[in-house]
């Protein structure tokens, strides 16, 4: 199977305007730098840049054995019988800078509870980016919701925000901006928006741990933040995620419905159940390991941002690179993925899929990324059901379809190239090899094509 071909999943546990102006006027700029020394490409029978495997992930920690095994051996696995997750709350709520963190079996499950708890469901619409992992808007369809996208910004990889406003009706009620690939969406112009419109604001930060705009971190920018601990994340425990928010009402509704809907805090006991919940704790063990993984969550991120600055500068002169841009506000990227857009007028229109291949070939594990998922079958599905058909008018639903049209996105899509967050924790010489495989690639075009 080749990496292009691997979807998001599978993919991440496997292991300039002048340049623009140039190809739209038909004129492709040499590269000053060519070293005329790159060699046939691997994939023509030549030697790869690289033979050695980047970094695993997740890396264990084996000071954390003995306290996994400790709450194994214990029988105390759910959180009702130990303390081992509230203290993971306490930590992470921390080093966030939020007042409070509630914990859940895993990021989809947070993004459910936000939804649930500031009392999005059957009619409403929710302002969603189109880039995104499918988690983010089949929790709005699961919340018998609309999630009506707004075009992708293609320079910064995020939702377009001054194409925000042109989508917000009299149904909609939030904005969930994706803060995708751990790099910061616009919230200066998201939460204006918000505000002005009287919208809440909850953040998709599944890959955006200690990301921060204006110096705030993401996840805490809006009315509530939810994270994921998957495993390919950079706080890992296999499955998890969280929940963080500053007003005390809201977490202890969202306690309370993580916990099959008991009483705590502001919600009273009233009776043993006194509002509508389900069961979505994180169990003692996971918490164990995400104690044992957050030691190193600081150290990683800054080795990821030193990697990532060293790999933009040396590719971002190669033409058709084009590395994510920030926006001003942006003051730290967390680089879940390393994402770039690849111009094929620039390599002799090589497809994408042809330098994916040469790429992996020369030993640089590497993904296109997400696809115009709002064109796979699942919309349909939803939109046919039983629920939607019952929930919204047939009018409004033909609108809908009407509207899922984002040439931005898939331009986006088209472009995209992703590498995994593993492969910035190496050493500058393993940056050197992703680079020296680009540019050999670039160097050896015509030979590709």
């Amino acid at each position: 199977m080749n990496k292009k071909d691997l979807n998001r999943r599978e993919f991440l546990n496997a292991a300039s305007a002048a340049s623009l102006a140039a190809a739209a006027s038909g004129a492709i700029p040499a590269y000053g730098n060519v070293s005329k020394k790159a060699g046939k490409p691997a994939i023509l029978g030549g030697k790869p840049v690289r033979t050695k495997a980047f970094l695993r992930w997740p890396v264990w920690d084996k000071s954390a054995e003995e306290p996994v095994l400790s709450i194994l051996r214990s029988g105390n696995w759910y959180r009702g019988r130990g303390d081992t997750v509230s203290k993971f709350e306490e930590q992470y709520a921390k080093l966030m800078g939020a007042k409070r963190c509630v914990c859940t079996v895993n990021g989809t499950n947070a993004l459910l509870t936000a939804l649930n708890v500031l009392d999005i469901g059957v009619g409403d619409e929710v302002i969603v980016s189109p880039y995104t992992f499918i988690a983010t808007y089949n929790v709005v369809f699961g919340s018998c919701a609309l999630p009506v996208f707004v075009d992708t910004d293609p320079e910064t990889f995020q939702i377009n925000p001054d194409k925000i406003e042109e989508r917000i009706n009299e149904n909609t009620r939030a904005i969930l901006p994706v803060h995708i690939l751990g790099l910061p969406a616009n919230m200066d112009k998201i939460n204006a928006i918000a505000k002005k419109h009287n919208l809440v604001v909850i953040e998709d930060a599944c890959q955006a741990w200690l990301a921060e705009w204006r110096g705030k971190k993401c996840g805490t920018l809006g009315d509530l933040g939810c994270f994921s601990f998957q495993n390919s994340k950079h706080l890992p425990c296999g499955e998890g995620g969280a929940v963080i928010g500053n007003d005390d009402e809201v977490m202890d509704r969202c306690y309370s419905y993580h916990n099959c809907g008991r009483p705590f805090g502001s919600v009273k006991a009233t009776s043993g159940y006194p509002i509508i919940g389900t069961n979505r704790r994180m169990t003692e063990y996971q918490a164990a390991i995400l104690l044992s993984q957050i030691k190193r969550l600081e150290k990683d991120a800054q080795k990821r941002t030193m990697n990532a600055d060293y790999l933009t500068s040396r590719i971002k002169d190669i033409p058709g690179i084009l590395p994510a841009k920030f926006y001003d506000g942006v003051t730290r990227a967390a680089y879940h993925l390393y994402p770039f857009r690849y111009k094929k007028e620039h390599f002799n229109d090589i497809p994408r899929s042809r330098f994916l291949s040469a790429l992996s070939a020369e030993g640089i594990p590497c993904s296109s990324g997400y696809g115009p998922q709002y064109k796979d079958g699942v919309v349909e599905a939803v939109l046919n059901s039983r629920n939607f058909k019952r929930s919204f008018s047939k009018a409004r639903l033909a609108k809908y379809r009407r509207e899922l049209h984002y040439p931005e996105n898939d331009q986006l899509c088209k472009e995209a190239v992703w590498f995994t967050q593993n492969m910035l924790l190496g050493t500058k010489r393993d940056i050197d090899d992703i680079a020296d495989a680009i540019l050999k690639i670039y160097e050896n075009r015509d030979k590709l094509s």
